[in-house]
C-alpha cells in the first residue's frame, strides 16, 4: 500500500489504527499493516514507478519518468509504504 501524496490523513489514521477494513458489498475483511522503513522501500518504489509512473507522475514533479535508484531513495522518506498483513 503506497501513499504517493505523502503523509496524508489516511496515512496518519492507518498508523494509529494499525490496519483497516476492505469492503466490497456486504463482505468485510479486516487487515493489519506494517510500515516499511525507508531502507526497504527501493524495490517497491521501483516496481511502482515502472508500473504506475505514468499515472502518479504529477505527485512527483521533481522526478523524471524513469527515476534512478538514488532519486527513489531520496524521496523514500516522503512516500509512506505499508505491507498489508
Amino acid at each position: 500500500l503506497i501513499a504517493p501524496r505523502g503523509h496524508t490523513q489516511w496515512v496518519r489514521n492507518i498508523r494509529v489504527a494499525g490496519g483497516g477494513e476492505l469492503r466490497r458489498g456486504r463482505r468485510v475483511e479486516a487487515f493489519t499493516v506494517t510500515e516499511l522503513p525507508d531502507a526497504d522501500k527501493l524495490p517497491i518504489l521501483r516496481d511502482y514507478f515502472d508500473r504506475w509512473g505514468w499515472e502518479v507522475a504529477r505527485f512527483f514533479e521533481d522526478l523524471p519518468k524513469k527515476p534512478s535508484d538514488d532519486q527513489l531513495v531520496a524521496i523514500a522518506p516522503g512516500v509512506p509504504v505499508f505491507r498489508i498483513d
